[in-house]
């Protein structure tokens, strides 16, 4: 090849595309770094406004790849690629995944749904899907839970979405709900004022709602005091397992016995 040759060469292909290469790279890192200063301004809007953490990454996390999407095709066309055309087919190479990703999509469109409707946050105690336990982390697609003995829960998003929630910590206070039985032959007066006694000496109870100790059942092996006093919901297990523990001792102390079932069989013998 004579120079002329490939002075023409450099002239017609090597410099042109060299210039659209360097546009479009440079392009792509301005592109990049503006996308960051965006994210992470929108990323202190959000957190400024008191928005749940959790949420704030997830948007932040969708605008990151979506700007960078523009970023891209911007640059591509700088190369003279027919983005158009571009476009079209991570359309439909995205309609072909969707198909094939059906659950996932689903998890994810619920993971979506639990983060801008916030039915539970991180630090709750809840029942869904399933599964009972502190909530630690909530993604796109699945929510991370702490059991009460310490497992690690991982709940697919479509399967709390579908079923009830039940959040343990949305309400400040809980009413710990205990039944007591005595026996027949006890003195259900004695057993129900020690009930009031015992309710009134614990600091935990609230005096507002006022507690409920009341006769609620006259069953097969035992008459059955109904106890509901409204705590704090931090201190749910507590009473109930000292109010419990401290019946018993009370009861036993009073002379008041606690039945269990049993039944009394009797045998005709035949002549």
């Amino acid at each position: 090849m004579d120079p002329a040759q490939l002075s023409s060469l450099i002239d017609q292909y090597v410099i042109p595309w060299g210039i659209k290469i360097a546009l479009a790279l440079v392009i792509f890192y301005l592109g990049r770094a503006v996308v960051a200063m965006v994210v992470g301004a929108v990323r202190k809007l959000l957190s400024s406004r008191g928005m749940d953490e959790i949420l704030v990454g997830f948007l932040s996390s969708i605008l990151r790849w979506v700007l960078l999407l523009f970023v891209i095709i911007a640059a591509l066309s700088q190369l003279g690629i027919n983005t158009t055309s571009l476009v079209a087919l991570l359309g439909a190479a995205g309609l072909a995944i969707g198909l094939s990703l059906q659950s996932s999509l689903s998890n994810f469109a619920s993971g979506v749904m639990l983060i801008i409707f916030r039915p539970f946050t991180k630090g709750d105690f809840v029942e869904a899907g399933g599964a009972t336990g502190v909530v630690d982390n909530i993604s796109i697609f699945t929510t991370t839970m702490t059991s009460t003995d310490n497992k690690e829960i991982i709940v697919p998003n479509g399967s709390i979405l579908s079923n009830n929630i039940t959040n343990y910590s949305a309400r400040p206070t809980r009413r710990v709900d205990m039944v007591f039985g005595i026996s027949y032959d006890d003195d259900i007066r004695k057993a129900k004022q020690m009930l009031e006694e015992i309710i009134a000496a614990d600091d935990r109870v609230l005096p507002d709602p006022a507690p409920v100790i009341a006769l609620g059942e006259l069953a097969d092996s035992s008459v059955n005091f109904l106890v509901r006093p409204w705590v704090k919901a931090e201190d749910y297990w507590g009473l109930l397992w000292d109010t419990t523990e401290t019946v018993k001792l009370k009861f036993d102390e009073a002379g008041i016995s606690i039945p269990y079932p049993q039944m009394d069989v009797h045998l005709d013998k035949g002549e």
